[in-house]
């Protein structure tokens, strides 16, 4: 059995905005895009905020603990949440090619290819909320694969161009130990 656990403070501090940036994106809202959802803790967390949520992750038992999870909400939960399996790491491979967001959510997930498409799926006025590690979590723990961490400024120079929110970059106690990780929330431009 899979422990819940909390949604990201990041989230939680922009959920109010998220939601603005849901109903300025479309009729109906378009959804939010939780990349690399995992168990859904942050996506989870939308729903019960009344936001339409696309939970996206290649783990099978994790998309069903959210469907779980989902039915256990009342039944407007049902109708603002729906899973797709995915791997966004197939070479070659353009998922988001097409498709169409008010926000996308990336925590704890880093897969360069993506991020054109990730800029792509977002309407003109809608949010991109990231949180990953950084280089210098190698001192701290894992990952240490530096194809999973950022580079020092990376993510704000992704998203040159766009209206920065919120940008951090440093270490941050978890628990018992402490992460380096990134964090962004940007809105896209009406162009």
């Amino acid at each position: 059995m899979h422990q819940q656990q909390e949604p990201s403070s990041l989230l939680t501090e922009y959920v109010n905005e998220l939601a603005l940036a849901c109903r300025n994106c479309g009729e109906p809202p378009l959804p939010v895009l939780d990349l690399a959802c995992g168990y859904g803790r942050n996506g989870l967390y939308l729903v019960k905020n009344g936001l339409p949520v696309v939970f996206a992750d290649i783990n099978d038992d994790a998309l069903a603990h959210i469907a779980k999870s989902v039915s256990a909400l009342t039944g407007q939960g049902q109708a603002l949440a729906s899973c797709w399996h995915q791997d966004f790491e197939q070479p070659g491979s353009t998922p988001l090619k097409d498709k169409q967001f008010s926000a996308v959510t990336v925590f704890r997930y880093l897969h360069r290819p993506l991020m054109p498409q990730i800029k792509q799926a977002i309407a003109p006025g809608g949010m991109v909320i990231y949180e990953t590690f950084t280089r210098a979590q190698a001192e701290f723990g894992r990952p240490k694969n530096p194809d999973f961490l950022l580079e020092p400024g990376e993510l704000p120079a992704c998203f040159a161009g766009w209206h920065i929110r919120h940008h951090f970059e440093g270490v941050v106690e978890a628990g018992s130990t402490e992460q380096a990780i990134a964090r962004l929330v940007a809105v896209k431009p009406f162009e």
